[in-house]
């Protein structure tokens, strides 16, 4: 008697039979066993987060939207909200960059003031603070605490110097805050005058973004009539937070007191929204994200938020 198994002659006799009957089916079954061992590949899709603000058309904050009444796009793609907060209670990592070059040096004290005071105003429990100033070069002052003593002794130490390393410090301050987790803001107190010129605005504006950094500007202006004054410079800062998701704001009548707590406001009254990116744009090194409220008119409410993220930035959940 002769048998086929998978292509193997083989001679039987009698009671063999069974044996080969035996061998046949593992010789059958085992290229299936292999194959169920294959490795599974996924794409690992990671949250990107979106801190937004709301305003109406006179610039009061709008605090009482759903996720419903949101829509997000990434490079002009619909995206499903998979994260929605209102006030968000997650924490805050903030650095506060304060100028003290000699175009601003008549106002350390109050720079000084004004800092301690928001320091008290803001910081919860779960957030922290870092100080550094900057002039010729970027120092810190104070790393992140949320010790007020220590944030108080800190600016009490500014002391001024010629040049402005504007950028340096965007670009160092967002590199710190990069290595923290949560919300991560810079807080520049300056004029807008880069001085320095050792960074430049697109490295500046470039560290903000990979480090999912949001800039405030506060922009104090020693002289507004002066022919001196650098437009330039200032149209950089109110640049930066757009760019970033944050926001300018003039130190005028009210100082920078009144500045500060608009800031403040402005953190208080976040929203958080995240998605998991659907239907990328492939090769893309810069995803561009919108996030508009549908159900009201074009010009109803002004809803900030950053431009966007690098493609090979680490994308976290914050």
């Amino acid at each position: 008697m002769r048998a086929r198994c998978g292509g193997l002659r083989v001679l039987c006799a009698g009671a063999s039979v069974l044996a080969i009957a035996g061998f046949c089916a593992l010789a059958v079954l085992a290229p299936v066993a292999v194959t169920a061992q294959q490795p599974t590949f996924h794409v690992d899709v990671k949250l990107v987060n979106i801190f937004v603000n709301v305003t109406d058309k006179n610039g009061v904050i709008v605090g009482g939207l759903t996720k419903d009444d949101f829509a997000v796009f990434e490079d002009n793609r619909p995206q499903e909200i998979a994260v929605f907060e209102r006030k968000t209670d997650v924490p805050l990592n903030l650095t506060l960059a304060i100028d003290t070059s000699g175009s601003v040096r008549k106002d350390l004290d109050e720079e000084a003031n004004g800092a301690r005071k928001f320091a008290h105003d803001i910081l919860r429990t779960q957030d922290q603070m870092s100080v550094i100033e900057f002039a010729t070069d970027v120092t810190e002052l104070t790393p992140f605490t949320n010790n007020l003593s220590r944030i108080d002794h800190a600016v009490g130490e500014l002391r001024s110097d010629y040049s402005t390393a504007l950028y340096d410090a965007i670009r160092l301050g967002s590199e710190g805050l990069g290595k923290r987790q949560g919300r991560k803001v810079l807080v520049l107190v300056s004029d807008g005058d880069d001085t320095a010129k050792t960074s430049t605005y697109a490295q500046a504006l470039e560290a903000a973004l990979r480090n999912e950094v949001m800039i405030y500007s506060l922009i104090d202006v020693p002289i507004e009539a002066s022919a001196g004054r650098d437009l330039g410079g200032e149209h950089a800062l109110i640049t930066l937070a757009e760019q970033t998701g944050g926001k300018h704001f003039y130190v005028g009548d009210g100082g920078l007191d009144k500045a500060f707590a608009q800031v403040s406001d402005d953190l208080r009254t976040q929203y958080l929204i995240g998605y998991y990116p659907q239907h990328q744009v492939p090769g893309a090194e810069f995803h561009r994200v919108t996030v508009t409220v549908p159900r009201a008119a074009a010009d109803e409410f002004n809803v900030r938020n950053k431009a966007g993220y690098y493609a090979d930035a680490a994308v976290k959940g914050n």
